[in-house]
């Protein structure tokens, strides 16, 4: 596993945004682990966590790409940390845009895009937290579609929790084959059970209970 990667994992766990014990889902499950990216809420973790997305960008994406955008609400902080942490680490200038929930009819820049005004020409990463059901990312790519009509080239999420939707595939693999977007995690389930594995604490009970989880809900 790469270096950022475990770094990643330790940082979610050190300000308690990956959480283990027992979590009840949206879909009724009960699940061993649980992120919440709402607990990186000062400067620090901000900082962090933009670095984390753009060391993934720049390690995972190959594609070309000229804006980083993100959806309405907890994408903004991610996309403009990220942008920046492109430039300040990576020397990559690229531009940033996000939505507002309910258009802008006053001022100079009404709309519902804050940013970079989008068009046709444009390549877009999208940058989001955690997938669950897809909903969220299907309407931005509809709220795309009327917005400028930019191309997608890639998402980068947080963490891909590997897991069976409503079918046998996860909500990331069906929207790669309903939508053709390649979807790059910063990291996986699998990995972060290595890491726990791997780790000098005691983690037995948290990886076992994992594992148990992913033999009933896990894809590949």
């Amino acid at each position: 596993m790469k270096e950022y990667k475990k770094n990643f994992i330790k940082f979610l766990i050190d300000n308690n945004s990956l959480k283990f014990g027992e979590f009840r889902l949206k879909s009724g499950r009960i699940s061993p682990y649980f992120l919440n990216t709402g607990m990186l809420y000062s400067g620090e973790a901000v900082y962090s966590l933009g670095k984390f997305y753009a060391e993934t960008i720049t390690d995972r994406i190959k594609t070309d790409y000229n804006v980083i955008f993100g959806p309405a609400y907890k994408g903004i902080p991610l996309a403009v940390s990220c942008a920046s942490a492109l430039y300040s680490h990576f020397s990559v200038n690229k531009c940033y845009s996000f939505n507002r929930k309910e258009a802008k009819t006053h001022g100079d820049s009404g709309g519902l895009i804050v940013g970079k005004p989008l068009v046709p020409e444009d390549r877009i990463v999208l940058i989001d937290d955690v997938i669950t059901a897809g909903t969220a990312i299907r309407e931005t790519i509809e709220l795309l579609k009327s917005s400028g009509s930019p191309t997608i080239t890639a998402a980068v999420i947080s963490v891909d929790r590997m897991e069976k939707g409503t079918g046998e595939m996860s909500a990331v693999q069906e929207l790669k084959e309903t939508e053709g977007i390649d979807f790059y995690p910063i990291v996986n389930v699998i990995e972060i059970i290595e890491y726990l594995q791997n780790s000098d604490n005691d983690n037995s009970k948290h990886v076992e209970a994992m594992l148990e989880y992913r033999k009933k809900y896990g894809t590949n």
